[in-house]
């Protein structure tokens, strides 16, 4: 059923059945806006009901679901998206801009992020815990289990279709919840061909909906009481709106940053090098721990610079379906002019440009920038966008104090051979991961990953995520006296 250009559009799952709307949506290809990528429906108020209520009815099967049922579903969700994984990347290429090396990696990660969520909904253990601390307790033992919250609100972000929205999905299902998702408007269909998986897989029916949905009815998702926990991964302004908005259930927020990493004076460089063009360029920079900025010891600036600024010029910027691609298209023209925008301004203000600098329609060449002053736009906000700010440091501690001066903390990367560097990081860095020799942009999925300050509240990795879609109970077992 996956949906190709020209081709008739991909109807949306509600439930475990496949229904239409009257309101189509067109799917736009980023690097080619004049040819669609596909295109498929937006999610009526009756459609968005239908949902919500057989979500709320699927739970009071879903919560029995024995531990090795659920464990087969995901399993077999895993293999299915393997079995398609040229069809699925090649999916996100047209639809996301995402290069094909990397959307073929984003597909092995969902592979690996379904069969993570199989392993974890079959080692969801308690805990034994003696009570008998005071006289009054004794005879008493406490034993506690995680139970399923219920339904599950799923927002998911553009930039990583398949994959961000499998670590939402899985859990659910692990844990034992309904979950009805939100899919990216910009970019949807690759979640609704995963929807063709998931029905083979054979959840309980109601336990899964992919409906694209405009705003408007997205925000009624937000403030739907039915719904005991919100999931959602996207920009800070908007999160932390929705937490505002979500009443008393339980919100997960996975936001952005501007990430930083530290090359100190003991780093190899050449491998530094290498994992920053990776870390900094990788989908555009369209990542919510891409490096945007580096910060390095004076005694190995000048090799550093020069070696990255080559590196960049070396990128190949072009089509996302083309293996030699490393930069692809920024997701829409929007995105590109707003770089175009925060680099004009970062200019004005004294900053100089090494390399890149310019957009050409939607694609945006990598860039280096140093001398910004750390009010500028690129600096102090998330970019979202293949370019780098570099600063000088001569301490250590600064350089930690610079990272730590932002509104943001999602992850950090510190290049260093000096151990007790590391560990300074560790304890000083105000971010939710310390990365030592490589850079913020690693994630592997079984990880606790999330943020503090405006970068989020809560973790995924999908032990982590099953404790936040799970509530913990106890029983106490007292012997009569």
């Amino acid at each position: 059923m996956a949906t190709i250009a020209g081709a008739k559009p991909h109807p949306i799952f509600l439930a475990g059945r496949w229904v239409e709307s009257p309101d189509r949506l067109v799917v736009s290809n980023p690097a080619r806006p004049d040819q669609p990528a596909g295109a498929t429906f937006h999610a009526t108020a009756e459609q968005y009901e239908e949902a919500v209520e057989a979500a709320v009815a699927a739970f009071e099967t879903t919560r029995h679901l024995p531990a090795y049922e659920r464990g087969r579903i995901l399993r077999d969700i895993s293999a299915g998206i393997k079995a398609r994984r040229e069809e699925l990347g090649r999916l996100i290429a047209l639809e996301a801009g995402k290069p094909i090396r990397d959307a073929l990696i984003e597909v092995d990660r969902a592979v690996l992020t379904f069969r993570l969520g199989a392993e974890e909904a079959e080692r969801m253990v308690g805990e034994v815990i003696p009570l008998d601390l005071m006289p009054a307790s004794k005879d008493r033992v406490g034993i506690t289990r995680r139970f399923p919250i219920g339904p599950v609100a799923g927002i998911s972000p553009f930039n990583f279709p398949l994959n961000l929205a499998a670590h939402k999905i899985s859990p659910a299902i692990a844990a034992g919840n309904p979950i009805v998702l939100k899919p990216p408007s910009k970019d949807p269909l690759v979640m609704l061909t995963v929807a063709e998986i998931i029905e083979q897989a054979g959840p309980p029916a109601g336990a899964v909906s992919i409906l694209p949905m405009t705003r408007e009815l997205g925000d009624r998702m937000v403030q739907d009481e039915r719904f005991r926990l919100l999931t959602f991964t996207g920009s800070p302004s908007v999160g932390w709106r929705m937490k505002e908005r979500a009443g008393k259930k339980k919100v997960v927020l996975e936001l952005g940053g501007n990430a930083g990493v530290i090359v100190d004076k003991t780093a190899d460089l050449d491998w530094a090098v290498k994992r920053i063009l990776v870390g900094a360029f990788t989908y555009a920079g369209q990542v919510c721990i891409s490096v945007q900025r580096m910060f390095v010891h004076d005694d190995v600036w000048e090799p550093f610079m020069a070696k990255f600024v080559e590196g960049a010029r070396g990128l190949k910027v072009g089509d996302p379906l083309d293996s030699q691609t490393d930069i692809g298209p920024m997701v829409d023209a929007k995105a590109a002019s707003r770089t175009q925008r925060w680099v004009d301004e970062a200019v004005a203000l004294g900053g100089k440009i090494l390399v890149g600098g310019k957009a050409e329609g939607n694609f945006f060449a990598p860039t280096v920038l140093t001398n910004v002053p750390t009010t500028a736009q690129v600096c102090s906000n998330e970019a979202f966008a293949p370019l780098a700010v570099a600063f000088r440091f001569s301490d250590f501690d600064d350089a930690v104090r610079q990272v730590n001066d932002s509104f943001f903390g999602l992850q950090t990367g510190v290049f260093t051979s000096d151990l007790a560097n590391a560990w300074r990081a560790f304890h000083e860095l105000q971010v939710g991961g310390v990365i030592v020799n490589d850079v913020p942009a690693y994630r592997i999925d079984h990880m606790p990953y999330g943020g503090v300050k405006d970068s989020g509240l809560g973790r995924e990795g999908l032990r982590w995520a099953i404790e936040d879609m799970t509530e913990l109970r106890i029983m106490v077992l007292a012997w009569p006296q």
